[in-house]
């Protein structure tokens, strides 16, 4: 495998080096043996395979590699520079050296940056903004850099639950089909002169299995054709806020889809406040991330703090706390270290949530498994169901 090693040479510039190595370790290790003192390491991968994903900004790689070269002691120019001058997309880089021009120009880091709405979201500019009081980009893309490893986390988390279900259902249809579509069929030419004495179940069984033998390709053709539809159906807009609202209103997955969104309020916010930034200013970029019905009271409860109310009332009279959250935002009041305990409430809240997806999976995926069972030993009982009477009309 190939590896992208970005560091100082042994000439003291900062530059490039590819090198063919097994690991990444493996290409630092290569890499200090020719004399250069290794920033960061990355693998080049290529193939047609990895086109669409190379046109892709990666915000998240973009931070980390900025990091360790501000890091290493060098200025923030020269760290865009070197990121420019190692990147192989074209897309990446004209961005990098665009956001270079307007620092030359004189623009300060989050200027440039809020320049490319695509790319750098309103949160990520904030945070370099309010980094640029401080004078602390490093420590400001540390906390960004958590932020954003803390919320992949638990969306993989969520999804990796959902594969097994989702692998099983999809090996009881296939499975399911191969029985009705090749199997049934078969069977029928053994029944075929039984006629009518077979039971109505099995009879109805068989027109479906032949069926699928006659016309295969036209209900191929019809299932692609209703997927399709359906899946474009979910891409819209209307569609998604419908499903969700639905979800919503179920009383234990409600609950659960608000406890997610107020981790991802409190986590967003609480890295804002950390940040420098007050109070209301932050709550006022995070409704965004929220529901509509969320949004609505994160609203009402900032206009609440403006007029000189307490954050955690505010929050609790729209509905925004839990009472474990209630308390620790008092402490926080207290203490004044607000943005370190929305940090540790939305913690708390991943944990809870967490649990939640784990004990749903462990009750969820028996039961589909029974299902699937139940379809299949249906399908397998019909087909014999003629021989069984047969046996039966014998004795």
């Amino acid at each position: 495998m190939r590896f992208l090693v970005t560091g100082v040479n042994g000439r003291g510039m900062i530059s490039t080096l590819e090198l063919e190595a097994a690991t990444a370790g493996d290409a630092a290790t290569l890499a200090a043996a020719q004399g250069w003192s290794t920033v960061s390491v990355r693998s080049v991968r290529g193939g047609a395979l990895w086109t669409s994903r190379a046109t892709r900004f990666s915000l998240l790689l973009f931070s980390q590699e900025m990091l360790s070269l501000l890091e290493s002691g060098i200025s923030m120019v020269e760290a865009l520079e070197t990121l420019a001058e190692k990147e192989s997309r074209p897309e990446t880089r004209r961005l990098i050296e665009q956001v270079l021009e307007k620092l030359r120009e004189g623009s300060s880091l989050s200027a440039a940056l809020d320049l490319f709405p695509r790319n750098f979201p309103p949160l990520y500019v904030a945070t370099v903004r309010a980094s640029e009081r401080t004078g602390d980009l490093p420590e400001a893309l540390s906390r960004y850099i958590a932020y954003e490893s803390q919320l992949e986390g638990l969306r993989k988390k969520m999804v990796s639950a959902a594969i097994y279900p989702v692998l099983l259902i999809a090996i009881g249809l296939l499975v399911s089909l191969f029985l009705i579509g090749y199997v049934v069929p078969r069977f029928s030419q053994v029944y075929a002169d039984l006629g009518d004495n077979l039971p109505w179940m099995s009879q109805i069984l068989l027109l479906i299995g032949l069926g699928i033998q006659k016309h295969g390709l036209v209900i191929l053709m019809a299932v692609a054709s209703i997927i399709t539809l359906f899946v474009k159906l979910l891409s819209r807009a209307e569609s998604k806020a419908w499903i969700a609202a639905q979800l919503w209103r179920m009383p234990a997955v409600g609950e659960r889809l608000r406890i997610y969104q107020l981790a991802r309020c409190y986590r967003t916010a609480g890295m804002l406040l950390r940040g420098g930034m007050s109070a209301v200013p932050a709550l006022s970029m995070i409704g965004g991330l929220l529901a509509p019905s969320l949004r609505s009271r994160l609203e009402a409860a900032i206009g609440e703090v403006r007029e000189g109310r307490m954050l955690s009332q505010a929050m609790e009279a729209n509905g925004l706390t839990t009472p474990v959250a209630l308390r620790m935002l008092r402490v926080g009041e207290r203490s004044g270290r607000m943005g370190e305990m929305m940090e540790r409430i939305a913690s708390f809240y991943d944990e809870d949530m967490t649990r939640w997806v784990e004990w749903f999976t462990k009750m969820f995926e028996p039961l589909l498994m029974a299902f699937i069972g139940l379809i299949i030993g249906g399908v397998v009982l019909l087909l014999y169901l003629p021989i069984f009477e047969l046996a039966g009309s014998i004795q």
